[in-house]
């Protein structure tokens, strides 16, 4: 009879593309932990640590510095070290005045340094919104719901929120400060494909009607005047005029 149930190991060969480690030095890598945030899409906290911040030689210092509570995570302290984290999430070490969001890049996903005061805010995504007895359920991103009481649920006209709309958090209340409506004309970063990476304004959206809106095609053209074309699952708004978080760091990776 086969085996049933998740598996917790992970070899080097098989793991994500895009993480800073050697293939063929050692057989296994550490999972991240099912979450928040898909395997593909996460790097876990003792790789963060020891590859790519260089702040311990092995796991088990990665777990000691974990377990005093030094490394926080969108605002709480996280004490596993197998803790996934992923898109648009903010890591902080307060100590070392150290604080890191985790963005993306042709390289794939990667920590851009941003400053004390920025640390404070994060970006989600609407992905879904669902009727449930207390009022809506809103789905987000990163694996988190927000449940919003109404008066009447069949009729909710107090939730605006719609998918694919941005919202502006604080950390770790996350209190809804702005919204931003993914729409033609705003500044988006791609996440996803080949042109993971990519920082430009939405010039143009696709009208769905025979299919998804996910796979909406959408058109970014960036500050050079180049274009290029995703679907609407992998863009993400990060602005109007000006972006609401730094992306110079993650744009500097070479």
């Amino acid at each position: 009879m086969g085996k049933k149930g998740k598996t917790a190991r992970l070899k080097r060969k098989p793991a994500p593309r895009f993480w800073p480690i050697h293939r063929k030095e050692l057989p296994w890598i550490v999972k991240p932990s099912a979450g928040t945030h898909s395997l593909h899409n996460s790097l876990s906290l003792t790789l963060v640590l020891r590859d790519i911040l260089g702040m311990a030689q092995t796991r088990k210092e990665s777990k000691m510095i974990l377990a005093q509570g030094k490394v926080l995570v969108d605002g709480r302290v996280r004490k596993n070290d197998d803790f996934p984290v992923g898109l648009m999430d903010v890591v902080s070490m307060p100590e070392t005045n150290k604080y890191y969001r985790v963005m993306p890049s042709h390289k794939g996903l990667v920590l851009a340094p941003i400053s004390k005061e920025e640390a404070s805010i994060k970006l989600v995504r609407v992905e879904n919104k669902t009727t449930v007895p207390n009022g809506i359920q809103i789905a987000l991103h990163d694996g988190s719901n927000m449940l919003i009481k109404v008066a009447d649920p069949k009729n909710p006209q107090e939730v605006t929120y719609q998918t694919f709309d941005i919202l502006q958090i604080s950390l770790p209340e996350k209190q809804v400060l702005q919204t931003l409506k993914t729409k033609e004309g705003n500044l988006a970063v791609i996440t996803g494909g080949k042109n993971i990476g990519k920082l430009g304004r939405i010039v143009e959206i696709e009208k769905t009607e025979a299919k998804k809106r996910h796979q909406a095609l959408v058109l970014i053209e960036d500050e050079k005047g180049a274009r290029y074309q995703s679907i609407m699952d992998f863009v993400f708004s990060i602005g109007e005029a000006t972006p609401l978080i730094n992306t110079a760091e993650a744009q500097a990776v070479v």
